[in-house]
């Protein structure tokens, strides 16, 4: 078994200018513990992430909940996902895993216990379960009242539109809708998005706006254009979540944490703010 450098990325710093209401939550983050390896057809792991390393990047945040995503790296196999939920307070953490066709009830229901909310589906390169096998999932986690995070590159969106308006039950565009490049607000994409989060069964996650926006940092003001029209039209329907620790981009391009949260601050009034950080993911993920 190889061994994983520990974490070098910054756990502490200045303050986001933005200070996290009670019961904040992180809707998207990702670890790496010791003692379990990248699997085939994944991304490799740099370093550890562990849930001491969470832990502090959310007191330097001030988020006090947080959803714990599947990583890439290690595609099919949940251990190092269902070890951190083990280690974590389980009134204050939800995990989003990868499932199967192949999955049993019985598996799932021991997973639910654990805290697992959610079902992992992904079009880009390392995704372990494509957009095509998603309503093969849908019926083994609608049961449980899973959702499923979907992630795709949103000028596709048209591929899977008829598939995500399919979906009967809760299902979360990921990303900011991950357009690459990114597009006007005014869009005919972003009017689907927007569409779909009339029928009462779609989120949409701000998230890692540093991984399509070309504009780049603080504002994002490209991916941001798209994220005001959305949390404007329905702030009922908005999640917000950091993506740490930051793999899917160099160690050179690694982002200013407090600059993903403070986004927020142009993005959303205050009153929109408490619905993202607090009272959607409550809704959602049962805290």
């Amino acid at each position: 078994m190889s061994v994983i450098p520990a974490n070098t990325r910054p756990l502490d710093g200045p303050s986001p200018r933005l200070k996290a209401p009670a019961g904040a939550t992180d809707c998207h983050v990702h670890l790496y513990l010791p003692e379990y390896e990248a699997q085939p057809g994944g991304p490799g792991i740099a370093e550890l992430a562990t849930v001491e390393d969470l832990k502090r990047y959310q007191r330097w945040m001030g988020l006090e909940r947080v959803v714990v995503t599947q990583s890439n790296a290690y595609q099919f196999d949940n251990a190092a996902l269902l070890a951190a939920l083990d280690q974590m307070d389980d009134a204050a953490a939800r995990g989003v895993a990868v499932v199967t066709p192949d999955s049993d009830a019985r598996t799932l229901e021991a997973w639910h216990a654990k805290g697992v909310r959610g079902a992992r589906i992904m079009n880009l390169g390392g995704g372990a379960v494509p957009v095509a096998r998603m309503h093969e999932i849908e019926p083994l986690t609608r049961p449980l009242g899973w959702h499923l995070m979907v992630q795709f590159n949103g000028r596709e969106l048209d591929d899977h539109l008829d598939s995500l308006k399919r979906l009967e039950g809760d299902f979360i565009i990921d990303h900011l809708g991950k357009f690459m490049p990114p597009v006007a607000p005014d869009d005919a994409r972003v009017d689907a998005i927007v569409r779909l989060l009339d029928n009462g069964n779609a989120w949409f996650k701000v998230c890692a706006g540093y991984e399509s926006s070309q504009t780049g940092a603080p504002e994002y003001a490209d991916v941001g254009a798209v994220a005001k029209r959305v949390i404007a039209h329905a702030p009922e329907r908005i999640l917000w979540g950091s993506n740490w620790p930051h793999v899917g981009v160099p160690r050179a391009q690694y982002p200013d944490d407090p600059e993903q949260l403070d986004v927020l601050l142009d993005w959303a009034t205050d009153a929109q703010r408490q619905k993202i950080l607090v009272d959607n993911p409550a809704t959602l993920y049962g805290f």
